[in-house]
Parts: C-alpha cells; structure tokens; sequence
C-alpha cells in the first residue's frame, strides 16, 4: 500500500491511498501523521484503520503534482518536531567518492577515515540477530522547515558551493506513546548537498548536509524490498543531461536497515513521543562524481517503480540573506 497527501480542489488537506493506477481518497482523513497516531492509540496498524474509514472518490495522482498540490507523503503539525537525519559509507561502492574527496592529504597507501569507516560497516554493519553491529557515519540535516514538497523547487543557499543531488531510500518513523520508534514505511529521497564544501576537508561534511531535501511523493507502508534499483537523472531546459541508476536495499547495503535504526533511535534524544522522524540511508550514486555542475532550474528527477511515482524536483539558488546578530540587552 502506497499513501500520498495532497491539497484537493478546494484547498483542503487530504490522504490517498494508490493502488497501481488507482488513487482514491481516504474518507475522513486530512493527514498521515493523524492517521498514525489514531491507529498507535487504538493499537492497530495504519491499513486496518484505512480499511475501516474506507476509501472515496477517485483523484488524479498526475494532476495533482502537475499542478504542485502535492505535499510530502508524511509531515507533523509543528515541523520542528519531524527530524530529518541520515547516514553514510552505507551502500558497496559508496567510498568511492568519498575516498577520491578527501584522499589528496593522505600518505600514499594509506586509508581515508572514509575507507576506513566504510570498512567497519563491512566487516560489522549486518551483524547476527540479536546483536549489535558497527555504528554508522551519522548526520544531521535539519526539521520540517528543510522538507520541500514533491515538484517544488529545492532552494541552494547563497553561500552554497555547490547544488547536487543524492537518491536515497529514508525510512519513515512516529514515535509512540511509550517512546518506541514505530515505522510508518518507506520513500524516495532527494538528499540534497554541497559536495564542493564536504570536499574541502571531511569536517565540513555536517556543514555540506544542512540544506533542503524532499522526499515522497509516496510512502511505501510495509517492508522495503532487499533489492532496490532505481534511475536518478538531471534534466535541463527538458533535456537529460546525465542519467545513472542508482541501487539500495539491503542485498546492496553493507548495514542492515535494523542497525541503521538501532543507531539512532539509541538516542533519547530521538524517541520522544509524537515525533516524525525521516531517515536517509545513504547512497552510491552522485552526479558529482561524473563532473557534473547543476545550474538554477536543472530539475533532479528520481524513480523506482516499487515506490509509485517519481520524485522531481528543480533547484533554485537563493538571494543572499543579511544575518545580524543584536542584542536584547
């Protein structure tokens, strides 16, 4: 079962529930997050509670992104309570590009911290069940404010060195009312960096990941599939100037999903009761390891049939924001 939430004809919140072709609304529902948090009150899960309040007309999934009433597939209601985080080193090949980044200070023959961390995650990251393996490399990206909607522009500051794509898998989770990580499901993700800042040194990576991101446009309830093969493309002026696929899940992974979670849901911090949670699992695919350079109004186009429909975005640079700091003493 997929989910989407959009804004209808009339302006108004709604939730639609696709199957294949079809996308018809859910009765009685204005949100994602209040179907969760209805369900983890009556202890049920969120399709029994879609299948009791039933399903109602038919919407037009392509019109509504077309026309931009496409909201990102879960949100809360204060978006300083949905964190968004992720991890990296996770997937075969990801050190690659990485490695290449940050190799140019090191001896020869001897390993980046990145290689070096990408080797923890092989030799630990899907330990036996029970057991827990090798942390991951951990980041943050920001809250609800840093989430852009499916089809609208992912803003670049004007600071920024660089505007680059990153196509990822983020599991979606709500925190229950006895603090416990439930998961909701699964979504595309655009984790939108400066490749150009991280390159500089390794330190600068937390500074490279606070940027916008999207995510959706739909939200795959139930497990994510072990093979996961998807098209991540760069379109200028509607043409395709790059184009690679892009491959997750955990037969492609060197962690387990379970892993990833344990490692950051281990953190009070990150299980308070009511909070949405959006977490990047990490990628092999950059254009910027091709030498690409995006330009305003490239769009990022990401897909992968199992996830319902693709995932497009363009960029947009932004006007240069004054910051004065004063004082209220």
């Amino acid at each position: 079962m997929n989910l989407i939430q959009f804004f209808d004809l009339n302006g108004e919140r709604a939730v639609g529930q696709v199957d294949g072709d079809i996308t018809r609304q859910v009765n009685d529902a204005a949100s994602v997050y209040d179907l969760a948090i209805a369900a983890l009150a009556r202890n049920i899960g969120i399709g029994a509670l879609i299948a009791e309040k039933g399903l109602g007309a038919a919407v037009d999934k392509a019109a509504i992104l077309a026309e931009g009433r496409m909201l990102a597939p879960v949100d809360h209601p204060d978006p300083a309570h949905l964190y968004v985080t992720g991890t990296g080193l996770t997937h075969l090949g990801s050190a690659s590009t990485r490695d290449a980044m940050h190799n140019s200070n090191k001896p020869a023959g001897e390993l980046t911290d990145s290689m070096k961390m990408f080797q923890m995650g092989l030799e630990n990251g899907k330990p036996a069940d029970g057991s827990k393996g090798v942390q991951p490399e951990w980041f943050y990206k920001g809250n609800g404010y840093t989430v852009v909607n499916p089809g609208h522009p992912i803003p670049s500051p004007s600071f920024a060195r660089d505007a680059g794509e990153e196509p990822e898998i983020a599991g979606i989770y709500v925190i229950d009312q006895n603090g416990q990580p439930r998961r909701l499901g699964f979504a595309l993700a655009n984790e939108f960096s400066d490749h150009v800042t991280e390159r500089v040194n390794y330190l600068y990576l937390a500074h490279s990941k606070l940027r916008a991101c999207a995510f959706g446009p739909e939200l795959r309830v139930g497990d994510l599939p072990s093979h996961i093969e998807g098209m991540s493309r760069i379109k200028r002026d509607g043409q395709v100037i790059w184009e690679k696929p892009f491959l997750s899940g955990e037969a492609n992974m060197s962690h387990t999903i379970a892993n990833l979670e344990y490692h950051h849901f281990k953190y009070e911090l990150f299980r308070n009761p009511g909070d949405i949670h959006v977490h990047m699992f990490g990628t092999a695919t950059l254009s910027f390891a091709d030498g690409v350079v995006t330009q305003p109004n490239d769009v990022f186009e990401i897909e992968e049939a199992q996830f319902g429909a693709a995932l497009r975005n363009p960029i947009r640079i932004e006007a240069e924001h004054p910051v004065i700091v004063g004082n209220v003493y």
